[in-house]
């Protein structure tokens, strides 16, 4: 999936108390507004038209005349405070945004060059109770989205640098909409749709390389990993993978790439979708994993954690997206490369000189010692003396196992490994590791001592 065909992410979380159906069904008193000159005249014959009417007439007077309604609902926000007015007002523009989301460009009209939409909305978004900033925000977020981005280098609205009228920039638009957002995720005006709600809204904007970079600039990043766990409500479910798919946008963005990288995201997103059944799910998971293959270590450890089994797996599940199939497709060969690499002698090499031993796919891989055995000899020897050394200095359980068991890959496959590794004096290490209070250390340890004493072939007889 190309990263400009981003799926639509719904915003609508009328569950979370007040509803626009309620707050339209009171009563404004626009005269009395315009009695105190907080409306003009012409402003409430636009209200008086619209207000009350049905969707159909509604939708004609914003063909005719969008731009229109626009400015007398902005201007009502900025100079009006009253709570029910102002919930009011935002329900209408809701109620046209969801007929109709197109409608956001009204908001970007050249009749509107001097007017700053944005500032009522980002205002309120740190004002009031829940309905008016979750409102705020799906508003805000649906403008920003719409706007005509080569205009981003000249003003928030298209406004000519030599306006009398200051505008409110787009950049401090999306800084002050990102701070809301991740001030959300830390801690939530609403218990149950705070969290849902900004997740929404910034699965919906970072699809714009700007907002990627301020939500990285506001440690955004580490706050989605937490929301990475399988789910099983159909809110959790969505939660979960718009989560996702703010991972798999962040994936494109090298900034957020190594926020990732030193998180938890990677396991959490294996675990996930080991276990998802959720087709959307599953595939922006697997397209982010497809970015970030060849990123850094991640290629190393999704081989570690098992990721070409899983592949395997859902590959053989009946999946209807194309796009996932193919990404499937091309994970699979990308993780096989991986494996390739990982089996050289000189990642091997590596791994064992730093001390830091894992069951990495090379050591159980018959074809890596075949090829490689006789690179043991390298140096006098110098791989084998440092796992000896290994076995005698480390306290690191996994790394005893994975030495010991190393030692006995080398006794099978050398022609003369059991000479050599008794010569090494390596037997008296391996034998005091049979006593080891870890049972993965005492099994490699138990493997290592048959083979020095018995060859490869009965030690193997044994072990089975």
């Amino acid at each position: 999936m190309p990263e400009q065909q981003i799926p639509v992410v719904s915003l609508s979380m009328d569950q979370a108390g007040l509803t626009t159906e309620q707050v339209l069904k009171r009563d404004i008193p626009w005269e009395a507004y315009m009695t105190t000159k907080l409306i003009s005249g012409t402003d409430l014959q636009l209200l008086r038209r619209y207000d009350n009417r049905s969707e159909s007439y509604r939708a004609q007077l914003l063909d005719d005349d969008g731009p229109a309604y626009v400015r007398v609902f902005v201007s009502i926000l900025r100079d009006i405070f009253k709570e029910e007015t102002v919930e009011y007002v935002l329900a209408l523009i809701d109620e046209l945004l969801t007929a109709n989301p197109k409608r956001a460009r009204l908001f970007h009209d050249k009749s509107l060059t001097n007017e700053d939409t944005y500032e009522p909305f980002l205002r309120l978004l740190w004002k009031g109770n829940w309905y008016i900033q979750e409102r705020s925000c799906k508003i805000l977020a649906l403008i920003v989205s719409a706007r005509p981005k080569t205009q981003d280098c000249i003003t928030a609205n298209g406004q000519a640098s030599n306006s009398k009228r200051k505008v409110t920039s787009i950049d401090d638009v999306l800084k002050g909409l990102v701070e809301w957002l991740c001030a959300q995720l830390k801690k939530p005006s609403h218990p149950t749709w705070g969290v849902p709600t900004a997740i929404s809204c910034i699965a919906m904007l970072l699809k714009e390389p700007v907002v990627r970079s301020s939500f990285v600039q506001a440690d955004g990043v580490k706050l989605l990993i937490p929301l990475i766990s399988p789910a099983s409500t159909q809110q959790s479910i969505q939660l979960l993978y718009e989560t996702c798919l703010c991972v798999w946008l962040l994936s494109y963005y090298e900034p957020a790439i190594e926020y990732l990288a030193t998180s938890r995201a990677l396991p959490r997103l294996v675990e996930v979708v080991k276990s998802s059944t959720k087709e959307k799910v599953v595939r922006v998971i697997v397209l982010a994993f497809r970015n970030l293959l060849s990123k850094g270590t991640f290629g190393a450890q999704m081989v570690d954690l098992g990721l070409p089994q899983i592949v395997q797996s859902l590959k053989a599940q009946a999946w209807s997206d194309e796009d996932l199939l193919e990404a499937l497709n091309q994970l699979e060969e990308g993780l096989r490369d991986n494996i390739k690499k990982l089996s050289s002698f000189d990642e091997y090499k590596q791994e064992v000189l730093l001390g830091h031993l894992d069951w990495s796919p090379m050591h159980k891989d018959p074809i890596f010692w075949r090829e490689n055995i006789n690179n043991f000899e390298e140096n006098d020897f110098q791989i084998l003396r440092v796992l000896i050394t290994i076995l005698e200095t480390s306290s690191d359980a996994r790394a005893l196992a994975v030495a010991s068991f190393d030692l006995s890959q080398f006794i099978q496959y050398h022609p003369a490994g059991r000479i050599i590794v008794t010569d090494l004096k390596a037997k008296d290490r391996v034998m005091k590791l049979m006593n080891h209070e870890n049972a993965e250390v005492t099994k490699n340890a138990l493997l290592c001592t048959q083979r020095l004493f018995l060859g490869s072939k009965y030690a193997s007889f044994l072990q089975a």
